[in-house]
């Protein structure tokens, strides 16, 4: 979880990690997060969103080049 994490700039870090607890705290609304950070819940929604697609894409694009090695063996 933390190299996908990693991909992340430093707000939509702040997102995903308030919204999942990632922090050992407890979870946080996007209302929460959006007071905290200043701004409206639904551009907390839109940062969440874009966010959770580069972890998956980096995620899937990473697991794609694992089976392309293990074939190749």
């Amino acid at each position: 979880m933390k190299k996908y994490i990693d991909i992340l700039d430093g707000r939509e870090k702040e997102v995903i990690v308030g919204r999942f607890g990632l922090d050992l705290k407890k979870e946080k609304t996007q209302r929460e997060i959006a007071k905290e950070l200043g701004i409206s819940r639904s551009y907390v929604s839109r940062i969440e969103k874009r966010a959770l697609m580069k972890m998956f894409h980096e995620f899937y694009r990473a697991e794609k080049e694992k089976r392309k090695k293990a074939k190749g063996k």
